[in-house]
């Protein structure tokens, strides 16, 4: 297999809060023995500096440009960005970046110049004044007179001795702190900024976060032990808010505050050295790993056996990192990711892995789609007990299931979690309590068991304990009722449906020509219903935005649990618009949504949604793909069984659409090429144009869809362009088209819920787009009735609740349009815009081409499905024979 190395343009976030979040490429995957190529964009990976992605493939390697080279099944609204994209940085570079500037700056020359504090003194000045001040502190008062102090002025006083004593010096120096701004919560010093640890809601902590924290304009309080100790004048001296330095806080943030550091092996530094450097810079030195935070080693030192440190810091999973990691800390005068500097990442005990998130993007690519799904819906048995291959089924009682999936989120702690607890029958056998609960993605840490339970009713009621004690929520009430309130730090249940998931349910790569073989069903019509009822497309589709835990079901929900991801995510984007916060307020409240957002629909790596583009890119279509992916699973159902029985023609009857292949020599195909032809534009990717050929072409009759009889009743029809993921089509086809699940100020949300198409091949190609090494795509064709008065706008509309109310068409003016003399009419009265594309003169249209909104789905009939191939060839245009 061979392997080229690209190193992608970061990409660079603003943000506030001290907890930065850096992007990174997820690249491509490989599957089989095919090389399959996907990308994730913008997806936030706050443990990866370098930003490297690998492109891996057996019989294809290419050079990958840039970061806008890369282009995967983009999302309604990624489809739309410009090859202007901002380019991105790491948070390595970001900080060799702001300290080049800093150094230039002549903000940086006049304060090297004067260096002077408001009060009239120097930074300097000011440390040196204030470790003075700590040492004649420390010396002079007790543990508990300082706590005393910390009390008497409303402060935290929890923490160890070296902790409590940096709190109460640094209140009697520079005053005490006043309650944090966003959540009211008591703010602490973490060893680098002064942050808060408080409640922001029910879903999360406050991440509120900063060096210069507000302060009481007030006398500090000082208990009659402290104006009677050696050093009351001291103190007393900086009693008054006005004698107190103003400003940031003079002490040093030091990177390995609150770490414990060991070393092993030869290093390039001696050991006496790095001890002294560690604690100069905060941390403290011990000459064991017992309880430590790291090992610090040389990479040589593995390569010659290891020592034995090494080997029991791997066997307690503690991290191991090069001494570079220790270089660079302290050159950046904080701590790195220790996942940056792994010295024995390939390094793996028995039964252990590297967690996802801490993987190269490309690797934890390649583990997602080689791991089977583990809880498939809500009768599956989770596949770790072992207990389905001995007749295991969930255990049910009075119509209740008992088996449950929970997840929280909270980036303030650092949560990203999921639990399982299951009731599981065995015939002839006992009942069995299975639990599992640990990080979304890092499986070899879960902490899980597996009970055998002579009683029944004990073993109910400790299902019924564990519930309440990871929720905080009674256990009938929601399985009946659906009624849970989110705790603040508990889980929150992930409703599952009563069905198989596709990733589990659907065929498998082995089953796909054997099916084929027995299937009795027109061959043409056969690979597509094949290619439908895959795993695989969904499986792509899921590890393309991070929701691909083998242990979550999120392709197999409850009506009820996608509703309340729906009206989350509405109120929240009714909040945005309103929304009048600025800096760390408004990144709480933004954090709060994104908690909120990735417990309900569970990541292997969340991130803080920052903009309205993140929310179309990261929300909206998350939330329509797995809502398809859903109804997938649902008619797909469990096809893991006998072949013999042709389920493939079974699927077909239940898909409820009648599909026929076009006859190449018919004046439809010819239409339908002829306005491929005209109205396709190559996409690039780089510098790179992929053109297109038809692979052949369906004609379609979905029961969901309005007859072409009942469509050509109604007025203004056209024959438009519409764009799907595959792992989508089969709930087009099957359902209907449905709206866009939100209103958004970006492209492809900013028509409101609305069905949208465009006049443009085009368009819809970037969403049919997926990569060079897969280039199989679908287009869609409907026939789509924009009624009587049509709205036409070169701007998004402002208020899109009165046209969706009203279901007024609206068409969105692109830069280019089609040639409106080449136009022609199908089937006597449907407008065919088959022109070539020109500039429309709406220059500055946020729309390359032209969009077609409608607000009712009865008025958008499915007619043509159009399989294409992406070629590497310019426009090509060829059928395949």
């Amino acid at each position: 297999m061979e392997l080229s190395e690209f190193n992608p343009p970061p990409i660079q976030t603003e943000c506030e809060s001290s907890k930065e979040l850096d992007y990174t490429v997820r690249s491509p995957l490989v599957a089989g023995l095919r090389c399959e190529q996907y990308v994730y964009v913008g997806v936030a990976y706050p443990y990866r500096p370098n930003n490297r992605c690998y492109v891996m493939g057996s019989t294809h390697t290419q050079q990958l440009r840039t970061f806008q080279d890369v282009k995967v099944h983009e999302t309604r609204s990624q489809a739309h960005q410009s090859a202007d994209e901002e380019k991105v940085m790491t948070r390595k570079q970001k900080a060799e970046s702001r300290s080049k500037e800093a150094e230039n700056s002549p903000k940086k020359a006049k304060q090297e110049n004067e260096n002077e504090h408001p009060n009239g003194k120097s930074a300097d000045d000011i440390e040196k004044e204030f470790q003075e001040f700590c040492k004649v502190v420390r010396e002079n008062l007790s543990v508990e007179q300082m706590r005393a102090i910390l009390e008497a002025n409303d402060q935290e006083s929890s923490g160890n001795e070296d902790e409590i004593a940096f709190k109460c010096q640094d209140l009697l120096f520079y005053g005490p702190l006043e309650k944090c701004p966003v959540c009211g919560s008591k703010l602490q010093f973490d060893g680098k900024r002064y942050s808060c640890k408080g409640s922001y809601s029910e879903w999360s902590t406050c991440t509120f976060s900063t060096r210069t924290p507000p302060r009481k304009e007030e006398p500090i309080k000082l208990p009659d032990s402290v104006l009677n100790s050696p050093v009351s004048d001291l103190v007393k001296k900086y009693q008054d808010p006005s004698r107190r330095p103003a400003g940031e806080s003079a002490t040093p943030a030091k990177p390995f505050t609150g770490m414990v550091i060991s070393l092993s092996g030869r290093l390039s530094r001696t050991h006496q050295y790095w001890r002294t450097q560690i604690e100069k810079h905060g941390g403290k030195f011990s000459s064991s790993v017992n309880g430590v935070t790291c090992l610090v080693t040389s990479p040589a030192e593995r390569d010659r056996g290891g020592s034995i440190k090494l080997a029991e810091a791997l066997e307690r999973d503690i991290p191991v990192g090069s001494e570079a990691w220790l270089y660079d800390s302290i050159e950046k005068q904080e701590a790195q990711p220790l996942e940056a500097y792994e010295v024995l990442a390939d390094l793996i005990v028995s039964g252990q892995g590297i967690p996802w998130d801490k993987m190269d993007p490309s690797e934890e690519a390649i583990e997602s789609l080689s791991a089977e799904l583990k809880l498939f819906g809500k009768q599956g048995v989770h596949k770790d007990t072992k207990l389905q291959e001995q007749g295991g089924q969930i255990f049910e009682k009075d119509g209740i299931l008992y088996n449950c999936a929970f997840t929280v989120c909270d980036r303030g702690r650092g949560l990203n979690d999921f639990c399982i607890i299951q009731l599981i029958t065995v015939p002839d056998n006992h009942l069995h309590l299975y639990y599992k609960k640990g990080r979304i993605g890092d499986d070899p840490k879960a902490e899980e068991r597996l009970e055998e339970w002579e009683n029944t009713n004990n073993a109910i009621q400790e299902f019924v304990r564990l519930f309440e004690e990871m929720t905080g929520n009674e256990f009938e009430p929601w399985e009946r009722e659906k009624k849970f309130q989110k705790k603040p730090l508990k889980f929150y249940p992930i409703d599952m449906d009563d069905g198989v998931e596709v990733r589990h349910g659907g065929l498998g790569l082995r089953q796909l020509g054997v099916v084929a073989a027995h299937c009795k069903l027109e061959p043409m019509i056969t690979k597509f219903i094949k290619v439908l009822c895959s795993q695989e497309i969904y499986k792509y589709a899921l590890t393309e935005m991070g929701l691909d835990s083998p242990d979550l079901p999120i392709g197999m929900l409850t009506d009820v649990h996608l509703n309340r991801c729906e009206e989350a995510l509405i109120k929240f984007v009714l909040k945005g618009k309103s929304m009048k916060e600025t800096g760390q307020r408004a990144e709480a409240i933004w954090t709060d949504f994104s908690n909120r957002w990735f417990t309900l629909v569970p990541s292997t790596r969340p991130f803080v949604l920052r903009d309205y583009q993140d929310l179309g890119d990261y929300a909206s279509a998350a939330l329509e793909t797995v809502r398809d992916i859903t109804v997938a699973s649902h008619l797909i159902g469990d096809m893991s069984g006998s072949t013999l029985d042709d389920p493939l023609s079974d699927r077909y009857k239940k898909l409820g659409c009648s599909i026929s292949v076009l006859e190449k020599n018919s004046d439809d195909y010819s239409m339908i090429l002829d306005y491929l032809e005209k109205t396709y534009e190559p996409v690039k990717v780089g510098d790179i144009e992929y053109g297109i050929s038809v692979d052949y072409i369906y004609a379609v009759e979905p029961s969901a869809c309005p007859s072409l009889d009942e469509i050509r009743k109604l007025p203004n029809k056209v024959l438009l362009w519409c764009g799907t993921r595959s792992s989508n089509l089969l709930r087009h086809l099957h359902k209907g088209f449905l709206p866009a699940i939100c209103s958004l100020p970006v492209p492809g949300y900013m028509f409101g819920r609305a069905i949208v198409c465009s006049d443009a091949a085009a368009e819809a190609a970037r969403y049919g787009f997926t990569a060079v090494d897969r280039p199989e795509g679908f287009l869609v064709l409907a026939v789509v009735s924009m009624g009587e008065d049509i709205i036409e706008v070169d701007s998004p509309p402002e208020d899109t609740q009165t046209l969706e109310e009203k279901k007024i068409g609206v068409k969105g003016w692109g830069r280019k349009k089609t040639d409106e003399s080449e136009h022609t009419v199908w089937r006597d009265d449907i407008k065919v815009p088959c022109g070539r594309l020109v500039p429309s003169g709406h220059k500055d249209s946020p729309l390359e081409y032209n969009e077609y909104a409608t607000y009712d789905p009865k008025k958008a009939s499915i007619r043509f499905l159009v399989g294409v191939k992406y070629e590497e060839k310019g426009v090509v245009m060829d059928t395949v024979e």
